[in-house]
Formats: C-alpha cells, structure tokens, sequence
C-alpha cells in the first residue's frame, strides 16, 4: 500500500468536466468522485431517462474502482444524489442488479437538481485488492 496519493484515470469513464480527477488512492483506499450518467467518450446523457443515468453512473464508479485495484466486492460507501425521491425505488433495483450479493454501506440524498441537468450524482469509497 502507498502512502502517497495517487490520481486514479481510466478511459473507461468520462474524464473530469472541471478541476479534479476521477478517483484518488491513497493508503490502499479508492476515493472516486462524484460521477454523472455521462458516457466514457466525455458525450452527455443528461436527456437519458433515470434508469439510463443511474445505470452509466454506477458503470463508470466501477470502471474508476477497478481501475484503482478494487471492485464491486470492495466498495465500503457509496453516495447517490437523485432528482426526486420517487426514483429512489428505480435506483435501489439497478443498485441491486450492479452490485449483487455485494452491499456496501450507502446512503441516497434526494436533491431538487444536479449540474447539466442530470437526474443522478454518485460518490464511492473502496479499498485496493492489489
């Protein structure tokens, strides 16, 4: 494990829209940020219905993730902000498909609206198989 930090980049996820990186390792510990539902080439999905967005979301943390030397079964927390309270039940079912029998601790945060328009925002915290 490195004590130093570590910006994590993948092309398997959009690069950043501003100033950060897609994750950070530091410790043995991946720190991915706030991801939206856009596509790996950088084009925006923001007109994507939630399911869509949710879906690319949680598609890009884990390519950040294992990018970082985790993976699904590593994941300690993740973050979800949505549009809405009534996607909440649509997020938890493709939550539910992505990771599996795998259950990080997690919290969903409904807020009135997101950058660009998009419907979902999702933050992680895993640590590093390698």
């Amino acid at each position: 494990m490195s004590t130093e930090l570590t910006a994590i980049t993948t092309n398997k996820a959009p690069q950043p829209f501003g100033h950060y990186v897609q994750g950070t390792l530091f410790n043995g510990l991946i720190h991915v940020s706030g991801q939206l539902g856009a596509l790996a080439d950088g084009s925006h999905g923001f007109g994507n219905s939630f399911s869509v967005q949710a879906r690319q979301c949680l598609l890009n943390i884990m390519a950040i993730i294992e990018e970082g030397g985790g993976s699904k079964h590593s994941v300690l927390k993740v973050t979800a902000y949505i549009v809405s309270v009534e996607n909440w039940p649509e997020f938890n079912s493709i939550f539910q498909d992505i990771f599996g029998e795998a259950r990080p601790a997690r919290a969903v945060v409904p807020v009135p609206e997101l950058h660009h328009g998009y419907l979902i925002e999702i933050d992680a915290v895993a640590f590093q198989h390698k």
